[in-house]
Order: structure tokens, then sequence, then C-alpha cells
């Protein structure tokens, strides 16, 4: 009898320690990992291009996002609050486009810091991107936005788009132009740069003052100042 709880003592605690043993796995393939808490809430994506979660508003998923692979975040309300993504290709003709994109959104909102690197066939852009964002809450401006691109294209669309995404605006780029120059850029509130800081690829070096519609309205170069 005794010989008999021994061994059942014994299987009880393999049981157990079986149980509660981590999974162990030295390469695993997965089309898609959903990070959540004991309740269930989304907290993280991890995804291929094909099963990436569309976005996720107000705790609502709204279809449409371009498919891509990467990481996706959500705050503890369950609100899309970044991401991490990229991809690249080659067409038939041999030109290539490729991108990456890391971002943190504002609560409730869209992305108000972004690094990314976009390249069209070698024409590169990559950088740092500081951003307003409206206060209206992205739920409330999502389902206005696509009404309004359902409208035809022109002035009263135009319209329309300006009055929702007013308080989006680009305010600081930091880093490498399509033009090859590296750039500092700050815009005022409607995205309109004011003081551009330039090295061409020459090795120009210039600073630019810009009114609101763009016109330089004086320039510095290197060249101007004083040699020490």
């Amino acid at each position: 009898m005794i010989a008999g709880m021994g061994v059942f003592g014994a299987l009880s605690i393999a049981a157990f320690s079986k149980a509660n043993r981590k999974p162990h796995f030295q390469e695993i393939d997965v089309e898609r990992i959903n990070i959540v808490e004991p309740d269930g809430k989304l907290r993280m994506t991890l995804s291929d291009a094909a099963r990436s979660p569309g976005w996720v508003i107000g705790g609502k998923l709204i279809p449409g996002r371009p498919k891509t692979a990467g990481m996706i975040f959500y705050n503890d309300e369950g609100f899309e609050d970044g991401g991490l993504i990229f991809g690249g290709k080659r067409d038939k003709d041999g030109k290539y486009s490729a991108f990456g994109h890391l971002s943190f959104d504002q609560y409730n909102q869209d992305q108000v810091i972004n690094l990314e690197y976009s390249d069209e066939n070698g024409i590169r852009k990559q950088g740092l991107g500081i951003n307003d964002q409206p206060e209206m809450p992205l739920a409330e401006m999502m389902p206005k936005y696509q009404a309004a691109m359902k409208m035809a294209a022109g002035p009263g669309r135009d319209s329309v788009l300006r009055v929702i995404t007013k308080g989006s605006a680009q305010r600081v780029f930091l880093g490498r132009a399509r033009d090859e120059s590296a750039i500092v850029q700050l815009s005022d509130a409607h995205s309109h740069p004011r003081l551009r800081l330039t090295v061409d690829s020459a090795g120009a070096a210039s600073i630019e003052f810009l009114d609101d519609s763009g016109h330089v309205s004086r320039r510095i170069s290197g060249s101007d100042t004083e040699k020490l």
C-alpha cells in the first residue's frame, strides 16, 4: 500500500511538473501571433502580410489597412497605438520599391512620431518625423474621412477633407531627402515649411526662411558668411 502511494505520488509530481513546463521549440512556422492579456484583450500582433490586421479604432476592427508584414501594438483599452511595418519587392521590369516604418500614435489618434525609410528604385528618403494630430478622436474622424473619399475628386471633396483633417500636420522632419540632401525642416501648424537647414549632395550648406506659400523669403549660404 505504501509502495503504491509512493508510485502514485511520484507520477503526480511528474505530471504536475510536465503541465507547468513551458513549451520549447527550436523552430516554428507561423503566419500570425496575437499577444493577449489574461482577459483576452489584444496587445500586439506579429504577422505576415496576408494575415495582417485591419485598423482597430475605438476598440472596433475596421478593414482596409494595406497588407504589410510587421507588428501592431495596442494600448490598455485595446486601441491601436503604434507599429512596425516593412516590405520591398521588384517588378517584372526590374524596378523595385522598399519601405520600413516605425510609428508611435497619439492617444486615440494617429501617429505623432515616425521613423521611416522609402525607396523607389534608388530614389530614397529616410528620417524622423514629428507630427501634430487633431483633437477629434480617430473613431469619430475615420467614418467622415471614408465618406469624403467616396466623393468625386475635386474642390468639394478637398474642402471637406481639409475640415476633417484640420490639426494634422508634419511639424519636424530630420533626415535625408530624395534629392540626396541632409535636411532639418521645421513647419507650421498647416504643414507649410518655414525653416529649412540643408547640406546638399555636393556639400553646400544653406539656411532658408519660407513664407506660408512656400516661397523662400531669405536664404543664407555658407559662402555668405565670413570665413574664420
